[in-house]
């Protein structure tokens, strides 16, 4: 993809790697003392990590130029709307596990970390991959494809741990109390160090993060296989899941075309995948950003109408 192909020199890795590691430790830090967080705290969290995700954009722009600054972008927004999927999900499993709101934040900080870690290790294998094998593109392009019928046709998602295979091994495992012992991971119970079901909620969305994760990574390739602009991206949006999840948590069903919005961004992906494999070729830039913005906006205005129609018939 033109303007995209550059390496990223190590220092500019390292750089951004501090910046992400102070924010996270002002936020760590901010939440220590497991406090639940209201609406007025997550909405400042939330500007902060956008205002974080635009401004490394603007940092690319002035950088390398406008086109690794809208690849970026894209992938940024695309990720980001994903992301609210992500959070119906983890509402449904702390709901599962009862998690007090007060150690909620405790979880989903650890699960971020995770998240980066295997969004990482899935980048690069995945643009090896579509670098070296020509057929890759095609089977990434299909899965994706198959992924957004499935987000569209599909009801609420089964998230019962009790059936999720990293959840059950780990209790096989790891020996485990059904008490929160107050909001530790693990606690020592009659002698033995064993595992809180905090701990156990916190592998239960680590587990579902992997396959949000496939997804997420997939459709960005599809954008561009700069691994350091396919990361950023991945890791800005990631960064601001947990103020997203107290912001979102209550009102995702106030927005019931939204999933729609996001097959329909996934398919895209998965025929874009598909399209650089032929003589068309790949798609521009900007055509992937118009696509993702018209249809996140056409999503949303159409749950609020639906919403507000509704409400009148009641």
């Amino acid at each position: 993809m033109e303007g995209t192909t550059f390496a990223a020199p190590a220092w500019a890795w390292v750089a951004v790697g501090a910046v992400i590691a102070v924010m996270l430790a002002v936020d760590v830090f901010s939440h220590r003392d497991h406090h639940v967080i209201e609406l007025r705290e997550a909405l400042l969290w939330s500007a902060v990590w956008i205002t974080a995700g635009i401004g490394f954009g603007l940092v690319i722009w002035l950088w390398r130029g406008s086109g690794p600054a809208v690849a970026y972008y894209s992938g940024y927004l695309l990720e980001k709307a994903l992301s609210v999927d992500n959070v119906f999900v983890f509402a449904l499993l702390f709901g599962y596990f009862r998690v007090p709101p007060a150690y909620q934040h405790k979880v989903l900080f650890w699960g971020v970390l995770g998240a980066l870690g295997f969004r990482l290790v899935f980048i690069f294998a995945g643009a090896e991959l579509l670098n070296r094998l020509t057929w890759a593109g095609l089977v990434l392009g299909a899965f994706l494809i198959w992924t957004g019928w499935r987000l569209a046709v599909r009801g609420e998602p089964d998230v019962d741990p009790d059936r999720n295979v990293a959840v059950r091994l780990f209790r096989r495992l790891v020996p485990t109390d059904s008490r929160y012992h107050d909001g530790r991971f693990t606690a020592r119970v009659d002698g033995r160090r064993k595992g809180t079901v905090l701990l156990v909620a916190l592998v239960a969305i680590e587990a579902t993060d992997v396959v949000f994760a496939i997804d997420s990574v997939a459709a960005i390739l599809a954008i561009t296989t700069n691994t350091f602009l396919v990361w950023t991206a991945n890791a800005f949006a990631v960064l601001g899941l947990r103020s997203l999840y107290f912001c979102l948590a209550g009102l995702l069903r106030h927005f019931g075309y939204l999933r729609y919005g996001l097959a329909v961004l996934l398919a895209f992906a998965g025929v874009k995948l598909i399209l650089a494999e032929t003589p068309v070729g790949k798609l521009p830039v900007w055509l992937t950003l118009a696509v993702v913005v018209l249809t996140l906006a056409t999503a949303v205005g159409w749950s609020v109408v639906a919403a507000r129609r509704d409400a009148r018939t009641r």
